[in-house]
């Protein structure tokens, strides 16, 4: 063990090890990986051990992928035989809506490039695992990557791969303490001595909490109970003549693959159960949780019943092992806000499937700045502080267990962890018929409906379609009152203010009194948002953007401060509503004495306004399409705008409208929102966003390689609006878009135009099929449905109607 290094792993399982041997791979031979006991003594040596690409989240499957295609390589390079077996899996579905999901689930696999993954009969799962009963199975999703291997072999081949470029493996060492230098690296005290570390990796798996708090950080992870067993050898098995392929019983809540002659079976029951919160015992090791039989009884059951063989089976080992569970079932992965080299590794419960991915995207991070693909859905900013409170976590990551093989729907609003903030207008809301989603711990309203409504959950269109329409329909016929809490606000001030936003955004800076839109670039030219500026005068400014992005955006904003900068989130000070359509100046008027006419604040316009009693900051722009005003106020004077504009606009038709109206209207205007059409892995070039730039003024962030990009013939593909001939469902994301049978693109959103009366997609194509009126389709719910390339913005495709 040397006093030095570049960076320290801390944690032996199998995500340590991929960490570690990423960071070799990479170029960082001077980086050494801390084991409490022994590699694998955690999570890892009682893992079932199985693997699959299958992922809700398309970003995390194709990184799954990799994992998997990534185990010979590193077998070959270590020596190291990881006990791999390809034997192909098979998702089941014996409900008609898991069946529908599955259809779906396949196209979405076409637009990542997972080619090897087919939809099959209940004939062709009884080839794949012959000892199931598919007498009520549908169908299934069959993918031939996939299989299960040896975790201790796995492990020691990332740890023998890592060794031979160069790291260093230290076992028997507990991390007792961790300090940050004044320098920004870490002080690392161990039971044989401190090393100095410029970088950190908590890889801690059962003990990631601990690791946490030792460098003054609450982690949103916690261990969970899971148990399967291991059969004595089974006739029906022994006679086979090939290896069972991997089953998943999605209905049954349980999962089947062959061991030796027999078969490991686990569930995902019901009623789970956490273990040790707050991590595991220092001295837990190779050690397992007496089973609890009577508590998975009910899946047991039904596992049974699928696979009849078991009931006459004998057990040889019941397994029930802790592993550490997030809000979201998905790993946190990233710097942590506000600690410098200080990266996390953890929550990483599918580490078979994902931890090949986990270790190269942290590795990219640490070493070149970003990584590769976009893992926002594992990036740790995607929690707030909220996440790790011990009630919230219980909940959420209960809900998630137990939904495991549950198929959630589109429009399914899960009621763990909820209400937890609420906008101050929320009693009266609630009271006029709000239906309420959530984001970021926010409840942000979905639609307005009758009391005693209920919306059926489905994959198409639902009993609260109508309901949306009219809501969509009002904005355009007369105005519209939308909450707007779910913005994020950051107040920027300070001498170096502008200089640093003109470094920071790639537009041109607004002028006082006028408000732009600004993206955001990283280093390699890809965007980091898509935001607001507001210039009110004086040196003040805000940026608003996605509310859900708090975390994220203000660790880049911190991560590139400048002196005589001060950055404020003020988003849970400040609310705001939204008051848009061809009605909205009439209602706004009356309630101030200021001037609000098209002359004195136009398009893109904002100032400082009294509206009734509060004291507001208002800008003059909609995603809607519509005139538009945007009143931001104190969050607690938000119940009393809402009762001011309510009343103003009473005789006005102004209604209350939800977020699920506006995504409908701004559909129409072919305008695109973050993690739709923009993300990480997105260029300007390729978005739209590429006519906000202003190349001329001078450096910003990312400036060298968008200009690489527009220089060097523009991006490959563009983001165009389609017309689908839908029927009974629209499109949602990440459905492939096919030319003749050759997938060109991928839609990014989609759903009903009201106004125009039309199913719409945004989408990016490929450019030769970009020119209006191209003849595509699309798949919807598993459908393939014709499509055809349209004019951006069907609804006032001259943007007149936001302008009046």
């Amino acid at each position: 063990m040397k006093s030095h290094y570049r960076a320290v792993v801390i944690g032996g399982g199998v995500v340590g090890a991929s960490v570690l041997y990423h960071l070799a791979r990479f170029g960082w031979s001077d980086v050494a990986l801390i084991e409490r006991a022994e590699l694998t003594a955690g999570s890892t040596w009682h893992a079932a051990a199985g693997f699959h690409a299958l992922n809700a989240d398309p970003n995390i499957a194709a990184l799954q992928d990799y994992t998997i295609k990534l185990y010979r390589e590193i077998e070959a390079e270590s020596g190291q035989n990881a006990g791999l077996h390809m034997t192909g899996g098979v998702n089941m579905a014996s409900d008609p809506a898991r069946w529908e999901w599955l259809k779906s689930a396949w196209a979405v696999f076409q637009s990542v490039g997972i080619e090897t993954a087919r939809l099959v009969s209940p004939a062709e799962i009884k080839e794949i695992c012959p000892i199931v009963d598919v007498g009520d199975v549908l169908g299934g999703l069959y993918d031939s990557n996939e299989g299960h291997l040896d975790p201790y072999g796995t492990t020691h081949a990332y740890a023998g791969a890592a060794k031979k470029r160069g790291a260093e493996i230290i076992l028997r060492n507990r991390v007792l303490d961790l300090k940050q230098r004044a320098d920004g690296g870490w002080d690392v005290f161990t039971e044989q001595g401190t090393i100095v570390a410029e970088h950190v990796v908590n890889a801690g798996g059962l003990w990631a909490k601990q690791l946490g708090r030792m460098a003054g950080v609450e982690l949103p992870v916690t261990p969970m109970e899971h148990h399967y067993f291991i059969t004595e050898d089974i006739p029906e098995v022994a006679a086979l003549d090939k290896e069972l392929g991997l089953a998943v019983d999605l209905d049954g809540f349980a999962y089947l693959r062959q061991e030796r002659k027999g078969v490991l079976l686990g569930v995902y029951e019901q009623n789970p159960k956490h273990w040790n919160m707050d991590g595991a015992p220092w001295d837990y090791g190779i050690e397992l949780i007496p089973e609890d039989i009577d508590r998975i009884s009910p899946e047991l059951a039904k596992a049974y019943e699928r696979f009849p063989c078991l009931a006459t089976a004998g057990i040889r080992k019941w397994v029930n092992g802790a592993f550490t569970f997030t809000p979201d079932g998905n790993p946190i992965v990233g710097p942590v806000r506000g600690l410098s080299n200080y990266w996390v590794a953890c929550g990483v419960m599918a580490g078979f499937s994902q931890g090949g991915g986990v270790g190269k995207s942290l590795a990219e991070w640490m070493i070149h700045g970003e990584p590769q693909a976009d893992i926002f859905g594992m990036d740790i900013a995607r929690y707030g502080a909220f996440a790790a409170n011990r009630e919230y976590l219980k909940q959420t990551t209960r809900q998630f267990y137990a939904r495991r093989f549950v198929m959630t729907f589109p429009n399914e609003r899960l009621p763990a962890g909820r209400p937890l903030k609420r906008p101050g207008a929320y009693d009266g809301m609630t009271a006029a018929g709000c239906e309420w989603t959530a984001s970021w711990g926010l409840e942000i309203p979905a639609y307005f409906a009758p009391m005693g409504f209920r919306e059926n959950t489905t994959l198409k269109r639902s009993n609260a379609f109508d309901i949306v329409g009219d809501e969509a329909l009002q904005v355009r016929r007369a105005a519209g009152l939308v909450d707007t809490s779910a913005f994020s606000r950051y107040a920027v001030s300070g001498t170096g203010a502008e200089a640093w936003l003109d470094r920071l955004l790639a537009c041109r800076l607004p002028k006082p009194g006028q408000a732009r839109l600004a993206p955001m670039l990283g280093h390699d030219g890809r965007l980091k948002g898509d935001l607001t500026v507001f210039n009110w005068g004086g040196g003040e400014y805000w940026i608003m953007g996605s509310y859900y992005l708090r975390e994220f955006h203000m660790r880049w904003f911190e991560a590139h401060g400048a002196d005589g900068v001060s950055v404020a989130d003020i988003s849970d000070v400040t609310s705001g509503f939204l008051v848009t359509g061809p009605n909205a100046r009439a209602i706004v008027e009356p309630t101030t004495h200021q001037d609000v006419s098209t002359n004195a604040l136009p398009f893109m316009a904002c100032g400082a306004f009294d509206v009734g009693m509060a004291q507001t900051r208002v800008a003059r722009l909609s995603i809607a399409g519509e005139v538009g005003f945007e009143i931001n106020c104190p969050a607690t004077m938000h119940a009393t705008l809402r009762d001011t504009l309510l009343a103003a606009g009473e005789d006005l038709g102004l209604a209350e409208v939800g977020f699920y109206a506006l995504n409908a209207l701004r559909l129409e205007k072919s305008f695109g929102i973050w993690s739709r059409e923009f993300t990480q892995a997105y260029t300007p070039a390729q978005t739209g966003l590429g006519r906000f730039i202003a190349f001329g003024k001078g450096d910003f962030i990312g400036r060298d390689a968008a200009l690489k990009e527009r220089d060097g013939g523009g991006a490959r593909q563009c983001l165009v609006t389609l017309e689908v001939d839908a029927v009974d469902a629209d499109a949602s994301g990440f459905e492939p878009v096919w030319h003749k049978g050759r997938r060109v693109g991928f839609v990014t959103s989609g759903g009903y135009g009201y106004t125009v009366g039309k199913s719409l997609a945004l989408a990016l194509v490929d450019r030769d099929f970009a020119a209006e009126g191209t003849a595509l389709s699309v798949h919807i719910v598993g459908v393939e449905r014709p499509a055809r390339v349209i004019l951006a913005s069907p609804y006032d495709p001259e943007g007149k109607a936001m302008r009046q």
